[in-house]
């Protein structure tokens, strides 16, 4: 897997940073994170992020005055609690429900900012959320005969195009296959109507990535051709087909 494409490292490091990557996965993750810069800074960003968004509410001190009024009107009056017990009564009465509204209206706004901060942390996460991945699609290259009557050893290959169409993986299917000594692998998009597209010259042993913008678009497979050393002239196929392979969309 690619960790070095932003989309797949962003995506990775929000579900590592909320939480939501548990398990093997998230182990598997935290150890690739000293290998991967591109992880690493997008780990950093969403906690960051995350940080600002999810700050506790700070604890409200009642002001000195509201603590004095409630001693003063529960222990102030020692004389009076002696002399008359139902107003004193009545008075700390006054008193205990005076305390029970302060606090109702301090719970009400705590549980008010609570809610605003959860729902700051939703739609945070929601519009920074980047679109989900899309799976590679994967295009097998069949070994032509053609090749051979050339004598030229046929080879198959396999195409990994990403889900958005903007890189490509080709590669051998035998490792160390060699098609053609001295002779450049190029590769090519093919459209089902008009000339191929050149997309440049690949590793016969080894596998090759393509970027490209569009690579999907009026693609109807992909080629690989025998060319000249640095690749076709004229950039057209000139040599024999080596591998070809359908694009299945």
């Amino acid at each position: 897997m690619d960790y070095s494409r932003p989309e797949l490292a962003d995506k990775l490091a929000a579900e590592y940073a909320l939480g939501t990557l548990r398990g093997p996965a998230r182990r598997r993750f935290e150890n690739l994170l000293p290998a991967h810069p591109s992880l690493r800074r997008a780990t950093t960003d969403w906690e960051r992020r995350l940080e600002t968004l999810t700050a506790s509410t700070p604890a409200v001190t009642p002001p000195p005055r509201v603590w004095q009024g409630i001693q003063n009107r529960l222990f102030g009056a020692h004389d009076a609690l002696q002399a008359s017990g139902t107003q004193i009564g009545q008075m700390a009465s006054d008193a205990a429900r005076s305390v029970v509204r302060w606090w109702e209206r301090l719970a009400l706004w705590q549980g008010a900012a609570g809610m605003a901060t959860a729902a700051a942390i939703t739609l945070g996460v929601m519009l920074a959320q980047p679109v989900p991945v899309q799976p590679p699609i994967v295009v097998v290259m069949g070994a032509q005969n053609e090749a051979a009557g050339n004598g030229i050893q046929p080879a198959s290959y396999v195409a990994s195009v990403s889900g958005d169409g903007r890189s490509l993986v080709v590669k051998p299917l035998s490792e160390g296959q060699t098609v053609a000594l001295n002779k450049a692998l190029e590769l090519w998009a093919v459209p089902a109507k008009g000339a191929p597209r050149s997309l440049g010259v690949v590793s016969q042993q080894n596998a090759t990535t393509v970027l490209r913008t569009a690579l999907l678009k009026d693609t109807a497979a992909f080629a690989l051709t025998v060319e000249p050393p640095g690749g076709s002239p004229s950039g057209k196929p000139t040599g024999p087909i080596v591998s070809v392979g359908k694009l299945q969309l």
